[in-house]
């Protein structure tokens, strides 16, 4: 597993730490797309769910021909524009659920976190190398008050400035021009890190039990193999 460096660097006057550099080649995770399962897994679930994953899989189609930019402004604005905001005790009925990106189209809703799962396996469906992708956990000051978030982060290389992929912002912006947010752990599917320590925090799939669940699920639908 590589090893990610977090940079600590000074701007405008507040700590940051989004910089990440990674000293060893990323071991990447296969994440092997396949529309056909994907509309299959839909199509049990009705028709407007069919519906809604026939979208995706179009839209995935599309950008995976494209620069890794477009790719992240479509599939965050895809996503964005289609759901609605909504706690996971009204989606839900329970204080915290992970749901899939299938069924997060079949409620047309979901919270933070997954607006963040969803364009994270968008986004490596479309061919962007997970390696390039962390789901980090931030503290979001919001109108005068701080509350926890989950936004999804790009790295076109180690230890560039992430692009932020958020459902409070609609545009994808560097990190520097987030002040908003204060990060606090990241993970995807290779690994689990924490504050600025120089090593891995452990296998996300151990550490975090509503991601090794949600795994599963995203595997069985068809965006994981």
């Amino acid at each position: 597993m590589s090893i990610p460096i977090f940079r600590a660097a000074f701007r405008s006057g507040v700590f940051r730490w989004w910089l990440a550099a990674l000293v060893a080649s990323p071991v990447l995770v296969a994440v092997a797309y396949d529309a056909a399962r994907v509309m299959e897994t839909a199509a049990r679930r009705g028709p407007r769910v069919a519906e809604q994953a026939q979208a995706l899989v179009l839209q995935i189609e599309r950008s995976g021909t494209q620069a890794d930019a477009q790719k992240l402004k479509d599939i965050n604005d895809f996503f964005n524009r289609r759901l609605a905001f909504r706690d996971d005790a009204q989606t839900w009925g329970m204080p915290d659920y992970w749901a899939s990106p299938l069924e997060t189209l079949e409620r047309r809703a979901g919270d933070c976190e997954d607006y963040a799962i969803a364009k994270y396996f968008a986004l490596a469906g479309a061919g962007v190398p997970t390696a390039r992708l962390r789901m980090v956990y931030v503290r979001a000051r919001l109108q005068g008050q701080t509350m926890p978030h989950m936004v999804l982060a790009y790295y076109a290389e180690p230890g560039a400035e992430p692009l932020i992929l958020d459902n409070l912002r609609p545009e994808v912006l560097p990190a520097s021009q987030r002040g908003d947010l204060t990060p606090v752990f990241s993970f995807n599917t290779e690994g689990l890190w924490q504050g600025v320590g120089q090593v891995t925090q452990g296998d996300p799939l151990v550490r975090l039990s509503l991601w090794r669940e949600l795994v599963a699920k995203v595997r069985a639908e068809g965006f994981v193999d």
